[in-house]
C-alpha cells in the first residue's frame, strides 16, 4: 500500500505570511518520509466544516506548481478538481503544464463538484447535479481526446473545442493518471471503469463500506469489458497521531488494504508541526508498504 499526504488547511500560525515556507517544509518533509503523493483540495473557500471562508484557502493549481518546484519525487494532484470551475480545454492544459514542469509527476483528480457556496460567492457556474455529471463525462472524454495527440474538433452537448491543440504533451505516458473522486454507484464508478485510471473513495466509513463500493466498480468494469485490476483503488482518510497510536493506524490501514485499496491519501491535523509526518515516515510507511504484496 502507498500513502499520500492530503493538505486540507492553511490555517497556520502567522498566516498568510508563513504559508509559503510552511507549505514548502511540509512538502519536503513528506517526500523525505517516503510519501508517494502530495495533494491539495480544489476549493476557493475553505469548507464550512473546517471553518469556512474566514479561513485561508489556496487555489489548487497555483499551489501545485509551487509544490512541483519544492519537490522532486512525489506525485502531485488536486483531490479533486471540481469540473465546473475550469473549462476542460484550459484544465487539461494546466495539468499538462504541471506534468511537464514536474518531470512527469502530475495526476488529474476530478469530480462533479459540490460546494455551492464558493461557486455562488465567486460567480462561478453551479448547474444542477445532473448537468454537473454530464459536464464531468464530457471533460473526461476531452481529456482523452487532447492527450491522444490529435487536435481534431470536439463537439459535445456542453463544450465545443474547435482546435484542442495541446503542445507540449505531458511527459507521463500515456497521460497523467485520471483519478475520479466520488461514491456514486450509477455514474461516478461507471465513469471510473470507462474513463479513469484510479478511483478515490471516502474510506472513513471503514473496510466494509469500501469493499461494497469496489464490488460495484468491479461490476462496471465487467460491463465495459475492462480488467478491474487496471484501475488503481485509492481512498481518503484522516487520523491524529496526538491521540491515536501508530499501531492503531497500521491496523486501520491494514483493514483498508484487505478491502481492496492500494493507496490511501491521509489528512494529518496540525500537519505544519511536521512531527506527525516524521512518525508516519518512520513507523507507518515501512509497515504498510508491504500490504497487498503477497
Amino acid at each position: 500500500m502507498k500513502l499520500g499526504l492530503h493538505v486540507t488547511s492553511f490555517t497556520w500560525p502567522n498566516a498568510p505570511a508563513s504559508i509559503p515556507e510552511t507549505l514548502r517544509s511540509i512538502a519536503r518533509a513528506a517526500e523525505d518520509a517516503g510519501f508517494y503523493s502530495l495533494s491539495v483540495m480544489d476549493h476557493f473557500f475553505q469548507m464550512e466544516q473546517m471553518g469556512g471562508p474566514a479561513h485561508p484557502m489556496l487555489e489548487a493549481y497555483s499551489a501545485l506548481s509551487y509544490l512541483a518546484a519544492s519537490t522532486s519525487r512525489v506525485k502531485l494532484g488536486a483531490l479533486v478538481t471540481g469540473v465546473i470551475y475550469r473549462h476542460p480545454g484550459a484544465l487539461i492544459k494546466s495539468v499538462s503544464t504541471l506534468d511537464v514542469l514536474s518531470g512527469g509527476r502530475a495526476e488529474l483528480g476530478i469530480g462533479a463538484g459540490w460546494y455551492e457556496r464558493e461557486a455562488r460567492g465567486l460567480g462561478l457556474p453551479f448547474p444542477p447535479t445532473k448537468e454537473r455529471f454530464e459536464r464531468l463525462e464530457e471533460t473526461l472524454r476531452i481529456a482523452h481526446h487532447m492527450w491522444s495527440g490529435q487536435a481534431a474538433p470536439f463537439e459535445g452537448r456542453h463544450y465545443t473545442l474547435a482546435e484542442p491543440t495541446n503542445n507540449p504533451q505531458p511527459i507521463s505516458k500515456p497521460h497523467p493518471p485520471i483519478n475520479i473522486g466520488g461514491l456514486g454507484e450509477r455514474k461516478t464508478l461507471r465513469f471510473v471503469a470507462q474513463y479513469g485510471d484510479a478511483c478515490n473513495l471516502f474510506s472513513f466509513a471503514g473496510p466494509d463500506f469500501v469493499r461494497a463500493k469496489l464490488d460495484v466498480l468491479r461490476r462496471h468494469c465487467d460491463a465495459v469489458g475492462r480488467p478491474y485490476e487496471q484501475v488503481e483503488r485509492t481512498g481518503l482518510t484522516a487520523f491524529d497521531l496526538r491521540t491515536t497510536s501508530a499501531d492503531d493506524v497500521i491496523g486501520m490501514l491494514r483493514g483498508l488494504s484487505e478491502a481492496g485499496l492500494q493507496r490511501v491519501d491521509i489528512v494529518l491535523p496540525e500537519v505544519h508541526d511536521l512531527r506527525a509526518i516524521e512518525i508516519v515516515g518512520s513507523q507507518i510507511i515501512p509497515v504498510v508498504r508491504e500490504f497487498g504484496e503477497a
